[in-house]
């Protein structure tokens, strides 16, 4: 069998990896635009302020390593088109402008995403700059050296990991953001709201809910100041981190997708064409808090579902179990995970939620140091089913998250999570681990809805 692997980021390099470990014998062809594989995006901002000093850390596989393995990897080749009916790929040598096709049998598209560059005014001036890949990271350090004000446009996680790392290296940083919070995918007002003002306590200028109309330059056609809705701040680097979109131009029409262009897969990442395979950042995921889909491109979906299509690419073996969203960020020394949807954002999804918020301490109050955890869990209104899930302290909570994560895909409920069985030792927890508590909170409160001793809001 002769496959042919479009794009070898996360996903990619999974699914290579996997059907040459499991099927020695497959054909496997990559076609790489870019010179390197499986670079981890998400360490960018670890990157640019100086944490990770060698960069070859941030690659968990390379060329030479797909090739050991059987692979016949071509790097810097760029297919221009899929022909599904042929079952053949056209492909550009970027080096030497040389055009060849190739057939295959099984097809995996990889293609992953690339960030949204909104239609502004000015936008290409020079020293607006994108955080995606491995040379745009090398490219912000260098222009970052002689650069003393910093604008980050965009407040996830990408854009909030930026902001930390050039504030840490004494720059002056604004950031602005179209919604009125920092990381309002993720986290709900009582976390973003701590955060904001921990940020503006360190002199990070927020221009939140201020959407960005038009960028200025000087004669030499370098940016000088960003205008927003309601201001203008005068800059010398602007980083574009307004989120990403799925790179599906080459299957568009030819296998089913979502409205934004992402690619929808089966349980096995089959497409709608069955001698098509898809995973990553390129496709929707199935998203376990509501049943149904949803683009979210994150590293973790790309691994998981690129080792998923080799496992399948002979024959429908390992389903997929879909994703939470699952996330973590650590920001000037807060702790914080996420999973689920969150109250702002359960609306999108078609659920109606209730949720309940508890701070406590993580360990019992006779230890000589502790840390109070700030945590949230948003279950749906009828079932009690856990749908989402917060977490932040100074102490290192996030792998609770995942805790969570497995909550809301096995649909555990809240009386599930009040009662589950929890180690104590107090060095690490109390008798009622603190996911307990939070979870005969939430008990609590339905207990009191139903006695008419609460009002629900």
């Amino acid at each position: 069998m002769k496959v042919v692997v479009v794009g070898c980021t996360h996903a990619g390099t999974s699914a290579v990896k996997t059907i040459l470990n499991e099927h020695p014998n497959t054909e496997v062809t990559v076609f790489e635009r870019n010179d390197n594989v499986s670079f981890l995006s998400c360490g960018i901002a670890l990157y640019v302020g100086g944490v990770v000093k060698d960069p070859a850390g941030l690659f968990y596989s390379n060329p030479e390593e797909l090739t050991e393995m059987g692979a016949t990897v071509h790097m810097e080749h760029n297919v221009t088109n899929i022909d599904t009916v042929a079952k053949k790929v056209t492909v550009e040598n970027m080096q030497t402008g040389e055009v060849f096709e190739e057939s295959y049998d099984k097809l995996v598209n990889t293609t992953g995403s690339w960030p949204i560059v909104p239609p502004i005014s000015g936008i290409e001036s020079k020293n607006i700059l994108l955080c995606k890949n491995y040379n745009q990271a090398n490219e912000i350090i260098r222009q970052a050296k002689d650069k003393q004000k910093v604008v980050i446009v965009g407040g996830g996680y990408i854009g909030i990991e930026l902001v930390e790392a050039f504030a840490e290296s004494g720059k002056d940083v604004t950031l602005i953001d179209g919604l009125d919070r920092i990381l309002n995918k993720y986290l709900d007002p009582e976390f973003t709201d701590i955060l904001e003002h921990d940020l503006q306590e360190r002199g990070i200028k927020l221009a939140l809910n201020q959407t960005v109309n038009g960028f200025e330059a000087n004669e030499n056609g370098e940016v000088t100041k960003v205008v927003t809705s309601e201001n203008s701040f005068e800059t010398e680097m602007v980083i574009m981190c307004v989120g990403f979109r799925p790179n599906n131009e080459l299957l568009k029409d030819k296998v089913d997708m979502l409205p934004n262009g992402a690619i929808i897969v089966d349980e096995y990442m089959r497409t709608s064409d069955k001698d098509i395979y898809a995973a990553g950042d390129s496709c929707a995921v199935h998203y376990n808090p509501n049943g149904g889909s949803a683009y979210i491109p994150l590293a973790t979906n790309a691994v998981r579902m690129g080792t998923l299509v080799g496992k399948n690419i002979v024959e429908p073996s390992v389903k997929y179990r879909g994703t939470q969203s699952t996330s973590g960020l650590y920001l000037f020394g807060f702790n914080i995970g996420s999973t689920g949807v969150n109250v702002n954002s359960a609306s999108h999804f078609g659920l109606d939620v209730r949720s309940v918020v508890v701070e406590d301490y993580y360990r019992p109050e006779f230890m000589p140091t502790n840390e109070k955890v700030l945590m949230k869990l948003v279950y749906e209104v009828g079932t009690n089913r856990i749908v989402g899930g917060q977490v932040m302290s100074k102490y290192d909570i996030t792998q609770s998250a995942n805790t969570l994560s497995l909550a809301v895909q096995n649909k555990m409920t809240i009386e599930d999570l009040a009662y589950v069985d929890f180690f104590f030792q107090p060095v690490f927890d109390r008798p009622w681990n603190y996911l307990n508590l939070l979870a005969q909170a939430a008990v609590e409160q339905e207990r009191k809805i139903a006695t008419g001793t609460e009002v629900t809001v």
